[in-house]
């Protein structure tokens, strides 16, 4: 049977909603990990950014008559943590590398989740969904790239850290 647009669009939101808190605390997380500070302000200033676009969709679902999902948010918090794992064998030096590694690929991952989100919006004529998706989509967009360019120096710096090589400044 098929399902009426809001409710593929509340679907949607649903996913969105449970993505950006899991990845706020995430993002709580990492600014506290390491000491690279402008890196450490760039996670929290993302954070923040994060519960606002968590807060406008958290809206939106609930214009539309729905409301978060808990088991989406417990499942996103649950597997949203397994990246981590992937640290195990990595000295310290390199957990901001790691870190500005996680957060990029969930960045990307944001960015294609809100292309959906806004495609199925626009082709349900939800206009108001649709523009919200974009204006998060560039958020997310922007952070990406500021990531991007902190990754070869966050790497370089990690590697000489624990190769020695010279000594870290914060």
């Amino acid at each position: 049977m098929p399902r009426q647009p809001v409710d593929v669009i509340k679907r949607y939101l649903e996913d969105a909603i449970a993505a950006e808190k899991n990845f706020e605390s995430q993002l709580r997380d990492f600014a506290e990990e390491g000491h690279h500070s402008h890196i450490q302000r760039l996670f929290a200033r993302h954070a923040d950014e994060t519960r606002s676009q968590y807060e406008r969709l958290t809206n939106r679902l609930h214009a539309l008559g729905g409301s978060p999902s808990g088991m989406k948010s417990m499942l996103a918090h649950m597997f949203g943590s397994m990246p981590k794992v992937a640290q195990i064998g990595h000295d310290d030096a390199e957990q901001v590398t790691q870190n500005i590694l996680m957060a990029y690929t969930v960045e990307q991952s944001e960015i294609a989740m809100y292309e959906a989100l806004a495609a199925a919006a626009a082709a349900a004529g939800d206009n108001v969904t649709e523009s919200l998706a974009r204006e998060i989509q560039s958020e997310e967009r922007r952070t990406a790239d500021l990531l991007w360019q902190e990754l070869p120096r966050a790497a370089r710096s990690s590697f000489d850290e624990v190769t020695g090589r010279r000594t870290m400044t914060p």
